[in-house]
């Protein structure tokens, strides 16, 4: 596994989920409101990390379940960090920030997370390129 590699692929998901974000904001909050865009924006950012990993997953070299899991996990933490210090530079209250993985307020980021977390995993098995599932007797 190659950790510069993950970390490079990390940059381009948040390069990527940035330019949603903007889009979102720009075109997508003023039809629906916030909140709900919000709620889509992470339905959509999953896609956009999904695909993301599943075109590098191969270039990144995790292939068993636990290298994949400790990128999913180097993903989750470095973007939490990202997210927060982006927030607090927009000026956006902890409430509002921890308002996005709040379930009860309608906040989806914290299944967000969870899904970056499997994603590399995910991409791996849809790529056939996880060790442990390619090298079992189920195919």
């Amino acid at each position: 596994m190659s950790w510069p590699r993950a970390l490079a692929i990390w940059f381009l998901i948040v390069i990527a989920e940035s330019i949603h974000g903007v889009f979102r904001q720009r075109f997508i909050t003023p039809l629906i409101g916030d909140m709900p865009a919000r709620q889509v924006g992470v339905l959509i950012g999953s896609i956009i990390i999904f695909a993301i990993t599943w075109m590098s997953i191969r270039w990144i070299n995790a292939s068993s379940f636990s290298e994949q899991f400790r990128v999913g996990l180097l993903w989750v933490v470095l973007i939490a960090i990202f997210e927060f210090g982006l927030g607090t530079a927009l000026g956006y209250s902890l409430e509002r920030m921890l308002s996005d993985y709040n379930m009860a307020e309608g906040g989806f980021m914290s299944l967000g997370l969870l899904f970056m977390l499997f994603a590399p995993a995910l991409a791996a098995r849809a790529r056939g390129c996880d060790q442990n599932f390619s090298n079992s007797n189920i195919k």
